[in-house]
């Protein structure tokens, strides 16, 4: 079946979607993006994706075409025509199509784009863990707004692979931020620990919804900078995304995290985010 595009607020099959070269998310980046996860053929945390996006396009000064319940009843639809029962959404809003200059273009239009993709539940990763390697954290310092430049975190994830891990785990002056493309929990002491949500990490929704499964299992957490040595000495240490749900790391630069196996936590963990899937 062809895949069916959202393009400019009109459903379009891929074949026929065309960017412009002058597009500013080509030239500069300049755009924001939302992954979405699909379950029963529904967006999980749907409302947090949202207000993310709308904080993402506040922080660049971006318009959103359409407005949220636009872009909301957009994507809903989307996922309807394409039939998917198990994956994401993405979409991407750029400032729009104009001569390259780096200055905001006066009058120009944002273009957004979004397209569905099946993605299975990542199960054998939930459930073996994955090695990681601990990377100095280069990226810029709004991390919080969810954007095109990814540069950084390409770089970091290739990385990772070329030693034979997962993903990076990225730290600031040993400061543990978050990885490539997830948020790191670690947990020492029956204590869950993660990264305070300031503009060094991306507010993970699938690390909030972990934070609010641990409050309702009374799991103690904090949300407190934490260092690279504590991560090394860590009990139990795992990642947290969109597609990655809750993923435990069981090595970190080739040492054994805790046993070297998911941690009870980490496990107790994930059997509530099914839960929370299935409701």
């Amino acid at each position: 079946m062809t895949s069916i595009y959202w393009y400019d607020n009109a459903f379009l099959p891929e074949e026929e979607v065309r960017i412009s070269p002058h597009d500013r998310g080509y030239n500069f980046g300049d755009g924001i993006y939302e992954v979405f996860r699909v379950y029963g053929g529904n967006l999980f945390e749907a409302e947090a994706h949202f207000e993310r996006l709308r904080l993402s396009a506040a922080g660049l000064k971006l318009a959103l075409p359409w407005g949220l319940d636009g872009l909301r009843a957009a994507m809903i639809e989307l996922v309807e025509r394409n039939e998917l029962k198990e994956g994401i959404v993405y979409l991407q809003i750029t400032r729009g199509t104009a001569p390259r200059n780096h200055l905001f273009p006066a009058g120009a239009a944002p273009v957004a784009l979004a397209y569905t993709r099946e993605v299975a539940r990542p199960v054998q990763a939930m459930e073996q863990g994955i090695p990681v390697v601990t990377l100095e954290d280069i990226r810029w310092l709004h991390c919080n707004y969810k954007t095109l430049n990814l540069l950084a975190n390409v770089l970091a994830k290739q990385e990772a692979a070329d030693r034979g891990a997962a993903d990076a785990v990225l730290h600031r002056g040993g400061i543990v931020t978050e990885s490539s493309a997830s948020n790191v929990m670690i947990v020492k002491d029956g204590v869950l620990l993660t990264h305070p949500p300031d503009n060094l990490i991306l507010h993970g929704i699938t690390r909030a919804v972990t934070l609010r499964l641990a409050r309702v299992a009374e799991i103690p957490s904090d949300e407190r900078p934490f260092t690279l040595d504590e991560l090394y000495a860590a009990d139990e240490a795992f990642v947290t995304g969109t597609t990655v749900e809750i993923t435990p790391i069981v090595a970190v630069d080739g040492r054994k995290v805790g046993s070297g196996e998911p941690g009870p936590i980490t496990l107790r963990l994930q059997r509530e985010f099914a839960a929370a899937i299935g409701r």
